[in-house]
């Protein structure tokens, strides 16, 4: 039985304990799901691991595809500088799986290192490295206390819910349901039963009312633990999810207050920064990472999108490209590069990303819309109706895909339908929604003709802080009304507000570099 845990690779130097790569004693950025990865590949010496032993050996028990595990290798050769075309560590091997290129060579002791073949399957990655909650744990730290039951499904539950796929996140809800029937007052399955519950809405376009259970278990558990900081991080994703931005910064504020570590929360409240506007602030929260910031899920397409509204559209660019490339199951990814593409004028870049984003199973009412819109641009009318037509079948109850499919029918909405609408809208509190909710109802005055008031509703989106000024002059939405000079007004205004902290950021000490 081999003892080492530590091992070369070439010129890499691998201690599967402290879960460590180096290259000339510099450590390079490998870990979680690429560390893992790589000890399997290890534990296999030069045989070809196929796909179904990599799912098995790294992925369990969650369940993945044959993409996920080729986009994962693609991470792993990017940290360690690996070429696929000309690969020095990592091998791919065409329609079987993966190998590495050497044999390991196992360091016996500090001064001793011999070459060996490694005939185990995990033995010393896994003492090093096992699954537990949302990650890995580390087994030389291991409790001689067995975890109870309690524990166990909160620990599988937890990671369940971090992969961050519809059938995953349902199995995490079954795992904490059946927690609570074993502790019915366990607050940490209480929480991640509510973000559970939040995130069928936001991310897999469940109907409405599961926010507002959120919300409630949420809220229960703030109230009598006010300082509980993961409560206010769940109460905020529940308010977050059902649109109300206002309670949803505040909720996270106090989430922050109470635990800085928190960047989880740091990041969303980053994102509803961004959307109130601040993007200079934004931005600025989204590289203030207490920890790993490669961890927070859908940070690097917030930063993209914070950088390409400042104007530097180079540098977000790269990392929209480089996210919808290695993060297909990512669904904001894939609606970010495409949209990206769309605003640089690239139209049919735009509809060779979008075509290949649909196909990556993460549907979006985002993707549709922006499927109408492409079809618009192209003069197709009728294929722009189907694509609302379907974001409306995504998610029936959400407000602008009926409004979209309603304007391009070919039946143009009645005037009792569009005052319904609008009144709907205006009885909303303002301060609740995002700033770009306001822009359907630009969009259903426009339609009524009430074109003074469409106009005085795109100046308060921007008075209360809109910033998307390339999705104005762009989307064929609101090509109509682009001639209003008070249309103009609202570009200038946003022009202006941007300029200055764009001009804020270049003069940050925390700028990011390649600006």
């Amino acid at each position: 039985m081999h003892t080492s845990q530590r091992y070369r690779l070439l010129d890499l130097s691998i201690d599967l304990v402290r879960q460590r790569v180096e290259r000339d004693g510099l450590p390079l950025d490998v870990q979680g799901l690429s560390f893992r990865l790589l000890a399997c590949l290890l534990a296999h010496g030069t045989d070809v691991v196929s796909f179904d032993a990599l799912i098995e050996e790294v992925w369990s028990p969650a369940v993945v595809g044959e993409e996920t595990v080729t986009q994962r290798v693609k991470l792993l050769r990017q940290s360690l500088g690996d070429d696929g075309r000309q690969p020095r560590y990592i091998r791919s091997v065409r329609g079987r799986g993966y190998r590495l290129c050497e044999l390991p060579l196992a360091i016996a002791d500090a001064s001793t290192a011999r070459r060996r073949k490694l005939p185990w399957l995990l033995a010393a990655a896994v003492a090093a490295a096992a699954l537990a909650g949302g990650g890995w744990y580390a087994l030389r730290h291991r409790s001689p206390i067995p975890p109870s039951p309690e524990q166990e499904l909160l620990q599988r539950a937890a990671y369940y819910a971090g992969i961050g796929q519809r059938d995953n996140n349902e199995r995490a809800i079954g795992l904490y349901e059946q927690a609570l029937r074993l502790s019915p007052g366990d607050t940490a399955a209480k929480l991640g039963l509510s973000r559970a519950y939040s995130a069928r809405v936001c991310l897999y376009n469940f109907p409405y009312e599961w926010t507002q259970r959120a919300q409630a278990v949420a809220e229960s558990i703030a109230r009598t633990d006010a300082g509980n900081a993961n409560a206010w991080s769940a109460l905020a994703y529940a308010y977050d999810c059902r649109g109300r931005i206002g309670p949803a910064i505040a909720a996270y504020e106090r989430a922050v207050a109470l635990n800085a570590r928190d960047d989880n929360s740091r990041a969303s409240l980053a994102y509803l920064y961004q959307e109130q506007g601040r993007i200079a602030d934004a931005l600025h929260a989204n590289l203030s990472m207490h920890g790993d910031g490669s961890k927070v899920r859908f940070r690097e397409v917030q930063i993209a999108a914070e950088l390409d509204l400042l104007g530097f559209h180079d540098a977000a660019e790269q990392r929209f490209r480089r996210s919808f490339e290695l993060a297909p199951d990512n669904v904001f990814s894939n609606i970010a590069w495409p949209r990206h593409l769309l605003l640089q004028g690239r139209f049919a870049e735009a509809q060779a990303a979008l075509d290949r984003a649909l196909t990556r199973n993460t549907p979006h009412v985002g993707l549709y819309v922006l499927q109408g819109e492409l079809a618009l641009l192209g003069g197709d009318r009728v294929a722009a109706k189907a694509a609302f037509d379907a974001a409306v079948a995504l998610r029936p109850q959400m407000s602008l895909p009926q409004t979209l499919a309603a304007l391009h029918a070919d039946t143009p909405p009645s005037a009792a339908w569009l005052d319904r609408r609008i009144a709907a809208m205006q009885a909303l509190p303002p301060s609740d929604g995002y700033p770009s909710d306001r822009l359907e109802l630009m969009l259903l005055q426009w339609a009524r003709g009430q074109h003074t008031q469409a106009m005085d509703t795109l100046t308060a989106a921007v008075r209360a802080g809109y910033a998307d000024r390339a999705y104005l002059q762009t989307s064929p939405l609101f090509h109509p009304m682009a001639n209003e000079p008070a249309f103009a007004a609202a570009i200038d205004a946003i022009s202006q507000r941007l300029a200055a902290q764009r001009a804020q950021v270049q003069a940050a000490d925390w700028r990011p570099t390649g600006l």
